[in-house]
């Protein structure tokens, strides 16, 4: 049975070895944006960029089955329940692969039936390739929407640091092949598009591989273990997260697809550089964090309460450094911009200011709700995606109101701030034992 000292051990290998993995895929993030946008120019950098975060609609899609499959498997390994880990594991592959087929078949119908050059405000002319490239791009991201569940797997063996591991060696395929794609003179937006998309694939079918032959035989799934009830289950848990995770996605999908049809897809570059820019505080907040959500789980079912008071002191110290840090990211953001990307795009002051403000919003709620999502406390957090209703006619608003990007920003910001308030208030009544109505699981 895990005791106190192990849980944080554990916890702490994670840490140090994530420090380390997430340093590198950020340093590999870095290099991807000047490089690609050598490779595409501004405004079909703009382009992709926009349909990445389309393409982030289906890695949502699976109705929240893997942060339900991490909870799940942490518990049945706490319990040391092996055939219900594995029936688990089996269950989210077989539902997984339900949900991405049709899902597959719609929108290739849809790519290739519907205006996609009138969707994305660009002239055939641009990107005459750009049918096709949706077409592969959707088709690759499909089938990693599947074999992604091992990032998941990991997280909830508490060994978050493999999954930010696969994320990374994925990068580093995109890297290597942009470069190569770059130097040849073979850099085109279908090549690029099949570089972001097949690289993290490979990725995930080689550590299948590792994973179920090598590591973990006992936890192979099998289709003799697909139990249609455990995947029900373990749906009615994800379809909390599910509508959490899509509530983000559409505030972030949605930024770039208004910025590029009211503005123009060039200006989702600047934008999306600052948001990377800042966003390195998002990794680093994540990287010391996460670990604490599976851990919280396992100490939450032995009534380690003491535990988790600890860990929520030492996340108070990391939230505190990274608002110094977030300080610091916006004073030096200029000479960063100009060592980093040069010329090739200018990325104004306010326009990073607002972004960091916005992120920090953010990692102070979520610092709450990785405690909460461990627990399985998500009835609060679900009722709190209504601001997503209010966030689109708002920002469509600011859109046909101004040629300002920095109101959209704000509304942004206004949006997340009551979720952050929520979460705080119902960590300490749990914690607290004073939890009733809305505020219990």
């Amino acid at each position: 049975m895990k005791d106190n000292s192990q849980r944080s051990k554990l916890l702490y290998k994670n840490i140090i070895a994530s420090i380390a993995i997430k340093g590198y895929a950020a340093i590999i993030s870095l290099m991807l944006v000047p490089l690609t946008l050598n490779c595409l120019g501004t405004l079909k950098n703009g382009v992709w960029l926009t349909i990445s975060s389309i393409l982030l609609w289906i890695d949502q899609m699976d109705i929240g089955l893997g942060n339900g499959l991490r909870n799940r498997l942490a518990i049945h390994i706490a319990h040391q329940e092996i055939k219900e880990a594995r029936q688990t594991i089996s269950s989210t592959i077989a539902m997984l692969a339900c949900i991405v087929l049709p899902l597959l078949i719609v929108l290739l119908l849809l790519t290739m039936n519907t205006d996609v050059y009138g969707f994305l405000n660009v002239i055939p002319e641009e990107i005459p390739e750009l049918r096709i490239a949706l077409v592969y791009a959707i088709s690759f991201v499909c089938l990693t929407f599947v074999m992604k569940f091992i990032g998941n797997f990991y997280m909830g063996m508490q060994l978050p640091a493999v999954s930010n591991l696969l994320i990374s060696l994925g990068q580093t395929i995109i890297l290597i092949v942009t470069w190569l794609l770059y130097v040849n003179g073979k850099a085109t937006f279908l090549s690029i598009a099949i570089a972001n998309t097949a690289s993290p694939l490979i990725i995930y079918f080689i550590a299948y591989t590792y994973t179920f032959y090598i590591q973990f035989p006992k936890l192979r799934p099998s289709f003799r273990l697909i139990n249609l009830r455990s995947a029900l289950e373990l749906g009615n848990l994800g379809l909390k997260f599910f509508w959490i995770q899509i509530a983000s996605v559409i505030q972030f999908m949605t930024t770039n697809i208004l910025i590029s049809k009211f503005y123009t897809p060039a200006l989702v570059t600047p934008y999306q550089i600052a948001y990377r820019y800042i966003s390195l505080s998002m990794v680093l907040f994540t990287i010391l964090c996460m670990p604490f959500w599976n851990a919280t789980t396992d100490a939450y079912e032995r009534k380690d309460i003491a535990w988790i008071r600890k860990a929520n002191q030492k996340m108070n110290w990391m939230v505190a450094g990274i608002t110094l840090l977030l300080l610091i990211m916006i004073i030096a953001s200029p000479w960063v911009y100009q060592v980093w990307i040069g010329d090739a795009c200018q990325v104004s002051i306010g326009i990073t200011t607002m972004v960091a403000i916005y992120n920090l919003l953010l990692i102070m709620s979520m610092r709450y709700a990785y405690f909460l999502n461990g627990v399985g406390a998500l009835r609060l957090q679900l009722y709190m995606t209504v601001m997503t209703i209010i966030f689109i006619p708002s920002v469509y608003i600011v859109c046909t109101k101004t040629d300002n990007i920095l109101w959209l920003i704000a509304v942004m910001c206004i949006c997340v701030a009551p979720s952050f308030f929520a979460n705080m208030i119902q960590f300490h009544k749990i914690l607290n034992g004073t939890a009733t109505g809305i505020w219990k699981k």
